[in-house]
């Protein structure tokens, strides 16, 4: 039973069969529903708050009007609880009609026709995690076919409702599927983190060749204690992670969850910095309809976004840890780097924070570097290879400093 599914493995990933899209250079950035909206399909009492194709045009709307497409956040994305209970009468997917009256065809070209690109949801088994229709593998073909015919630009396929063997089987021939199509469409695997996301039963080998992103760990939330967990998972796990993440395939930790009510704005500054260091996807998930002021400046920190968009491409590293700080660095292009401190203490004061560029091992430039404060927008100073860097660190909060080299 094991061997059906390894020869497709073989058959998928050799020669022209393996994902060659040419996209995601850098980690993708949109917005996507699901941290905010989850599966709200009431729309008779709640018509501004579900899932439907109002809410995906308000959203695109905002993307195109305030700033946010101009920074790179591009993609508009559908997560679960968008279909019709049923296929049409050819076996197709279809979106619910009563939420989705236009169809997904439409809703794509309204997205597209703000300078913006489509994302959709399926799952690689009977059902989606929330019950609607699954795409399972006799399906995977034609479900491929139907997304490009709607102008998809990212597809996410999730895995619940299957097992290994269908997980081994389908996220290979779904990458085929879509290159088969002729349509540039991403795709986002949720393959390893149904298979606990580490060696052995993870092979980012071959997920670097069939995805341009995947889910790595189990689903963020929206607290302190989920976020804290994903990143010691991130920074436990970072010798096998690291190196399997680069241009045209990403790591994805999940959705920023700034502009919820979950965290502080410290610990929202703290996510944003560690997915930057990380190379992370920047979904956001929140309403930007609602978002304030303190919040969309954050993501929209025009020296954050330069940091997470680096070309370069190589994921930041966890290079120190005790029980209230740890210090992540990630080496960016032209010898420039991020750096992030954070604070993991719960006592309510900020704490001293002392350093320099020997210490964080930032050798590359012996004339010294000059730092910049990113979250705080500030230019902190201009600092030779052992001289003194010092700052106070909030509680379960962060410092993103970015270094440019004066040679």
């Amino acid at each position: 039973m094991v061997l059906l599914p390894l020869m497709l493995i073989l058959g998928l990933v050799s020669g022209t069969s393996s994902l060659d899209n040419g996209l995601l250079r850098t980690p993708p950035m949109g917005w996507v529903p699901w941290e905010h909206f989850r599966c709200n399909t009431d729309c008779q009492h709640e018509p501004d708050n579900c899932i439907s194709e109002r809410l995906i045009k308000t959203m695109a709307d905002l993307m195109a009007k305030d700033g946010w497409k101009e920074l790179g956040y591009e993609y508009v994305n559908l997560d679960d609880c968008w279909e019709a209970k049923e296929r049409d009468s050819l076996g197709r997917l279809q979106a619910n009609a009563s939420r989705f009256p236009s169809g997904i065809k439409a809703l794509a070209d309204y997205v597209h026709s703000k300078g913006l690109k489509f994302g959709i949801y399926s799952d690689l088994g009977d059902l989606t995690c929330e019950g609607f229709p699954g795409t399972t593998l006799d399906a995977v073909e034609k479900d491929a076919r139907t997304f490009a015919e709607w102008g998809v630009d990212m597809l996410k396929l999730d895995g619940c409702f299957s097992n290994s063997s269908v997980k081994a089987a389908g996220y290979p021939k779904m990458s085929a599927a879509l290159n088969e199509t002729g349509r540039p469409i991403a795709y986002s695997c949720s393959w390893p983190a149904y298979e606990g996301g580490l060696p052995p039963k993870v092979n980012y080998s071959l997920l670097g060749q069939i995805c341009n992103l995947w889910r790595n760990f189990g689903d963020i939330e929206d607290s302190w204690e989920s976020l804290s967990r994903t990143i010691e998972w991130y920074g436990n796990h970072q010798d096998m992670l690291q190196p399997a993440a680069g241009p045209g395939r990403w790591n994805d930790p999940d959705m920023l969850l700034t502009g919820n009510v979950g965290l502080s704005f410290e610990q929202a500054k703290a996510q944003a910095a560690l997915w930057a260091i990380l190379a992370a996807p920047l979904f956001m998930s929140c309403n930007l309809q609602t978002i304030s002021a303190e919040a969309k400046d954050l993501l929209q920190n025009p020296l954050l976004i330069y940091i997470d968009q680096d070309p370069l491409g190589v994921p930041g590293r966890r290079i120190a840890k005790s029980n209230q700080w740890e210090v992540w660095k990630r080496p960016l292009a032209s010898h420039q780097y991020g750096v992030a401190v954070l604070n993991n203490s719960t006592d309510g004061m900020a704490k001293p924070f002392v350093t320099s560029l020997e210490l964080l091992g930032v050798l590359d430039c012996k004339a010294g570097y000059k730092i910049y404060n990113v979250l705080d927008r500030t230019f902190v100073g201009v600092y030779r290879l052992n001289a003194t860097i010092a700052f106070h660190v909030a509680p379960t909060g962060v410092v993103l400093l970015f270094l440019r080299p004066l040679c």
